[in-house]
């Protein structure tokens, strides 16, 4: 009687396991993978002068994606852009310290993010943004969270 439990529960732990792993996977919109092989270089530059920051973003595909596949501005708070960019700063700036254990040709240059610095909406989307097409486009997972349009 009690191996019928154990191989039970053993086989409920493994279709729970079995359904945990199929739910990370992600499901690409129509037209993102052509996005994603795109050979075209786009440059997204974002500035303040009044802050004297800069960030420049160049990825093959980042512009278009951001203007047909991502929500639109506006969709989500500044304040859920700028807790999002923090966690993903933060592992980002992980795995550029670990060049043997995360692709250094991923995860280049370390990102300078202030999370007491009010850096506005367009910034905190446009790198929201970039870290859901990098996740998206790579199959990397920054901070745990599965990277849905």
């Amino acid at each position: 009687m009690k191996k019928i439990y154990m191989y039970s529960g053993l086989a409920i732990l493994v279709l729970s396991f079995i359904m945990a792993c199929q739910s990370g996977k992600v499901a690409y919109t129509s037209g993102e993978s052509d996005i994603f092989n795109s050979k075209g270089n786009d440059t997204v530059a974002i500035a303040n002068d009044s802050l004297e920051y800069e960030i420049i973003i160049i990825e093959p595909g980042f512009d278009a994606w951001l203007h047909s596949v991502a929500r639109p501005e506006g969709y989500y708070s500044q304040q859920f852009l700028e807790n999002r960019n923090q966690i993903y700063v933060i592992s980002w700036n992980q795995r550029v310290t670990q060049p043997f254990r995360y692709d250094p040709d991923l995860y280049t240059l370390q990102i300078d993010y202030d999370p007491q610095t009010d850096y506005g909406y367009e910034v905190n989307y446009k790198l929201y943004n970039y870290f859901i097409y990098f996740q998206r486009k790579y199959n990397q997972r920054l901070a745990g969270f599965i990277p849905r349009i």
